[in-house]
């Protein structure tokens, strides 16, 4: 029997020299996707950024950053997530701290068997680059028992990108929930003060205890010089880094809708539509947004900034938007298919009458939903 055939036989699947199935636990680990925008500057604390989704800065007090979605990739990609430090801090103070963080909800991780005494061992790959040499730290944090492990990771060539692999044991001890929360975290440090690497690294699963999860890590905030790529993450059962699962724009768009997606902002005409309504009174009415993909759980809605963004166009006439909420309200209480939003305006409508929420003479100008975790 050939090696294939044996392969075959065990229940693997080789397609062009890769494992054939499902692997990649992390969403949007290619960069590909960047909903909200593709540069953001003086990024100063946490946040999703205008880069790639599902990614997020996490600080406190550790210098002044431009992140963004970069074309600097290793062969094979498209896209890195680049922190670019623009106001340096040589020295943190104990509490201050820099990381990008992605999240996973318990129900995605039923099958590492977490709290079992058959546990699975899990590896994470990713290309990383960056100038400044040295010891960085990755954390994964069990936030439903307050558990995490840390593992080290060396830079070892400046300004070129290097494949990582990390490999960690399964935790016997606390169970991921089985719901949408977000259960497992994976912190890539940047840099951090004493209060976070003060112990010593916690390279077994054990309750987190702050001093010990990034002992090591380079301070990549002590130069304005500085920055960092990543890209490539992927994170599967076992503990063997297979090549990375690249899917198409189409899914991994879908994939990342179900924690945030925008209606509006991008090139085109400044008045763009945005929902269709009816008018409840003369000065308020209701609009339906149907979704593409099913929100992970209640949004909150996000604006562009002012309400006065925005107008409702009814009868040949435009009026100013005074209010928007989000009013509850999907069609089946889960978010699946669609959600309402009130707007109100000063006067000028007819009750029954149709309208349209518009953009108020600026391309830019949007409206979002985010059930980020």
């Amino acid at each position: 029997m050939t090696k294939a055939a044996e392969l075959a036989k065990m229940g693997e699947v080789l397609t062009n020299s890769q494992i054939g199935g499902r692997r990649n636990m992390v969403l949007n680990g290619g960069m590909i996707c960047s909903q909200r925008g593709t540069s953001e500057t003086g990024v100063t604390s946490g946040q999703y950024a205008d880069a790639p989704d599902r990614f997020k800065v996490e600080m406190s007090s550790a210098g002044t950053w431009t992140v963004s979605q970069s074309t600097t990739a290793p062969s094979g990609f498209s896209n890195s997530y680049k922190f670019d430090c623009t106001t340096a801090d040589a020295s943190l103070s104990a509490g201050n701290y820099l990381l990008l963080s992605h999240y996973l909800e318990g129900q995605d991780l039923q099958h590492l068997k977490k709290g079992t005494s058959d546990t699975e061992k899990v590896t994470l790959s990713f290309y990383v680059r960056s100038n400044k040499t040295g010891t960085y730290i990755v954390e994964f944090y069990d936030a439903d028992n307050s558990r995490s492990i840390s593992k080290s990771y060396t830079i070892s060539s400046a300004n070129t990108f290097e494949k990582k692999t990390i490999t960690i044991d399964g935790d016997t001890s606390g169970a991921f929930g089985n719901d949408n929360g977000g259960s497992l975290g994976i912190f890539f440090y940047l840099g951090a003060g004493s209060n976070f690497t003060s112990g010593t690294l916690n390279t077994s699963w054990g309750s987190r205890t702050l001093a010990n999860v990034a002992v090591g890590q380079v301070n990549l905030a002590d130069s304005t010089d500085n920055e960092w790529y990543i890209t490539g993450v992927q994170m599967e059962i076992g503990e063997q880094a297979t090549p990375f699962e690249h899917r198409s724009f189409g899914e991994e768009l879908a994939l990342c809708q179900r924690y945030y997606t925008r209606e509006g902002a991008g090139s085109g005409g400044v008045y763009k539509r945005l929902a269709d309504g009816i008018c409840s009174t003369t000065t308020a009415a209701d609009y339906l947004i149907n979704l593409s993909t099913p929100l992970r759980a209640t949004p909150t809605l996000e604006t562009s900034g002012n309400v006065n963004h925005y107008l409702m166009y009814s009868a040949n006439a435009t009026d100013v938007v005074t209010n928007l909420v989000l009013t509850n309200d999907s069609d089946d209480g889960t978010y699946n298919h669609s959600v309402t939003i009130n707007g109100q305006v000063s006067s000028g409508l007819v009750s029954g009458d149709s309208v349209q929420l518009i953009t108020n003479a600026n391309a830019s100008y949007y409206l979002a939903l985010d059930a980020e975790l």
